[in-house]
């Protein structure tokens, strides 16, 4: 049988009202009352109309997380630890996968606002700036990785990539190496291009040429062809360190590395980022720099909370340090 607050409130001796303020945690209400109703709700198994309250009050206690890649370690690893936030804190999440896919994420972003979500969590995916004008509400958002396009309608929270890329520089150059090479995947992100950037800043502090018109320190790879790798170390012999803006790469070119009999760390040292778990398996274990996702889950938690009870500024950003985990991949 379907119950109604009606019959909640008749069977409690209270009013509608009453019965409301209890289910919602809001008002005035005795604890004997309190008592009282909830007893009676659980003996008949009466269960909220979500969508009826969502429509009431305009509040649906539910977080939509856009993430361009579920497979990816990082990103996952952010969801997940996101997610578990915000259920204990008693909001649900619909977490949408883009595929680093414009329209997709347009199409998601629609469906979202039509679920009437409280708020949004925007999580790297591309190198576009991310802007979000909500055609029934407005909807407050977070960006994590993923610069906005105006700062001043959100929270913009990132890891220190542009420092993380200097010191895995840094770290391969005063471990003596002379000739360092950065692997970048082909399509880069706002994160990869930073990386580059603290590549580049390094090899000035250094004294080591970087030519824009060569390239010959840089090689774009996305794990699809070793004829790729192949001619470029017959034609680079001089390289003795890599710093892979991501884990994968340095995984991929530490196997490719292997078919050639060329000794990681003996002849060339590599540096990865992100620190996924695999980079403790590959041998020799990868040295990587690590992004605290535990600190970014929370700020990223704590901000779109604040933001949807009016709690917080937009047009701040929060930056997160990195750090490097070192193993056996460098000397």
């Amino acid at each position: 049988m379907n119950y109604s607050i009606k019959d909640i409130a008749k069977k409690c001796g209270v009013s509608t009202a009453t019965v409301s303020r209890v289910i919602n945690n809001k008002g005035k209400y005795s604890k004997e009352t309190e008592a009282k109703v909830l007893k009676v709700i659980n003996d008949l198994g009466y269960k909220v109309n979500s969508n009826a309250q969502t429509l009431r009050t305009k509040i649906s206690k539910t977080i939509g997380i856009l993430v361009p890649d579920i497979n990816n370690h990082f990103f996952s690893d952010i969801v997940q630890k996101i997610e578990k936030l915000l259920f204990d804190l008693e909001y649900s999440t619909i977490i949408c996968n883009t595929d680093r896919n414009q329209v997709k994420e347009n199409n998601y972003l629609n469906i979202l606002e039509s679920k009437n979500v409280d708020g949004l969590i925007i999580i790297s995916g591309s190198s576009n700036s991310f802007s979000f004008e909500g055609k029934q509400k407005y909807i407050p958002y977070i960006c994590i990785d993923r610069e906005p396009f105006e700062f001043s309608n959100t929270i913009f929270i990132s890891s220190n990539h542009l420092k993380g890329a200097e010191d895995a520089t840094r770290f391969l150059i005063n471990k003596g190496v002379k000739h360092p090479l950065i692997v970048l995947p082909k399509k880069l992100s706002i994160s990869s291009e930073s990386r580059l950037e603290g590549f580049k800043n390094v090899l000035k502090e250094y004294s080591i040429s970087f030519s824009e018109e060569t390239n010959t320190l840089v090689l774009s790879y996305n794990n699809d062809n070793s004829d790729i790798l192949q001619k470029f170390f017959n034609n680079n012999h001089k390289v003795d360190g890599i710093f892979a803006v991501n884990d994968n790469l340095a995984i991929e070119i530490i196997k490719f590395l292997k078919l050639f009999n060329i000794r990681v760390p003996d002849d060339i040292q590599i540096v990865g980022f992100d620190n996924i778990p695999a980079s403790k398996i590959i041998s020799p274990e990868l040295t990587t720099v690590s992004q605290n996702t535990n600190q970014i889950s929370e700020y990223a938690v704590n901000k779109i909370i604040d933001l949807i009870n009016g709690k917080a500024k937009t047009g701040t950003t929060i930056i997160v340090p990195t750090k490097i985990i070192e193993r056996n991949s460098t000397k």
